[in-house]
């Protein structure tokens, strides 16, 4: 067995000890299945991470980020955060054993209610808050919070049990400088966009964008392309339109307002975010104004579908662009420089796309030929 601190990476056939079921959702280098252990009988989930195989590779996750991920997990133990039971390895990949979470995406859950108030909805938020409490009292950033890694341990409840799940990109914030360009595009706070230094503060950019999402369906700074999207961010381009926001009270305005602030110094903390009155209300007024505003759901399942239908179909076209670009060029041709920030932000991020391009390459040759043929 290999080990790394507390971690215990057995070397043995994770199929001798559970029972490997049904797919429950797939990522870039990861597939996530159900299964049963076989000694107790207990349902988890089992993540088949893809191991990076050489330096020169493209494809799979690097030991030492699956390390990281492991070592975090380890750490933390909290009621609103997934819980590491076994790891495994073998020659390919590293399997996770996880507290299974099967209430589904929190705002799937939402989108099905009759009503929402915004009282209502800080409950659900007060967790996702709390979850990311416990992390920042450890100084550790999870660096990838958005609406898909919020789910319900449980949906069969009135007020079910919120889980943050994917630490694939989670990191303890140590003393040295610390920078990097990663995430989801369209939840990066400005300080990913422009490679400056990187902290907690990051998180709490991500939680005012998902409130935004949360109280209108509608996602503040997304446009119709990564870098528009990438640009309104560094721009801190994004208001509250009347027709989304006209039942909104100005507490939770307010509240996504001091989340949303580019210079970190001047953003909230968690404990400033936990103690907002929106979320902690000082006298019986404000509470009552939490009760009385509502979200306009029939908005919410309009936007939040269609974000969640774009989103999906610029993924497919612009990997698909790439490849198209990437087989069309010359192997002698130089790419002309990007000019800006922004620009060599989306070049980051879209290399996320090629390493996709080239797994689906091993993976479904037919298929990736017949496209190349026709390009």
């Amino acid at each position: 067995m290999r080990t790394l601190g507390m971690a215990v990476f057995k070397q043995q056939r994770v199929e001798d000890f559970y029972e490997i079921g049904e797919e429950l959702g797939s990522g870039q280098f990861a597939i996530v299945k159900r299964c049963k252990e076989k000694s107790t009988g207990v349902d988890y989930a089992a993540k088949f991470i893809k191991k990076r195989l050489s330096r020169a590779s493209r494809r799979g996750v690097r030991r030492e980020e699956i390390e990281r991920e492991v070592t975090i997990l380890q750490r933390i133990q909290h009621p609103n955060i997934i819980t590491l039971h076994d790891i495994y390895e073998n020659r390919t990949d590293v399997v996770l054993i996880l507290e299974l979470v099967s209430g589904g995406e929190l705002f799937d859950f939402l989108a099905q209610k009759e009503s929402l108030s915004e009282e209502e909805a800080t409950e659900f938020l007060k967790q996702i808050l709390d979850g990311v409490q416990y992390l920042h009292s450890k100084h550790i950033a999870h660096f990838d919070l958005k609406p898909e890694n919020i789910m319900l341990l449980n949906n069969k409840v009135p007020l079910p049990r919120i889980k943050l799940i994917d630490f694939g990109l989670a990191h303890k914030i140590e003393d040295e400088e610390f920078k990097n360009i990663f995430g989801t595009p369209e939840f990066v706070a400005p300080e990913i966009v422009n490679y400056e230094p990187l902290g907690l503060e990051a998180d709490m950019w991500s939680i005012g964008v998902i409130t935004y999402i949360l109280l209108s369906g509608a996602s503040p700074f997304l446009g119709e392309s990564k870098q528009e999207t990438l640009a309104n961010i560094s721009a801190m381009n994004y208001d509250f339109d009347e027709e989304f926001f006209g039942s909104t009270s100005e507490l939770a305005k307010s509240f996504i307002k001091q989340l949303l602030v580019k210079d970190t110094r001047k953003r909230m903390t968690i404990q400033d975010a936990l103690n907002h009155p929106w979320i902690k209300p000082e006298n019986p007024r404000q509470a009552l104004v939490r009760r009385q505003s509502v979200v306009n759901l029939e908005n919410f399942r309009r936007l939040y579908a269609r974000r969640r239908w774009k989103l999906s179909f610029r993924i497919v076209a612009l990997c698909n662009h790439l490849t198209r670009m990437m087989r069309k060029s010359q192997p002698k041709q130089k790419a002309r420089p990007l000019p800006g920030i922004v620009e060599r932000t989306v070049a980051m991020f879209e290399r996320d796309c090629e390493s996709d391009q080239e797994e689906d390459g091993v993976f479904r040759k037919p298929r990736t030929r017949k496209r190349s043929s026709t390009s």
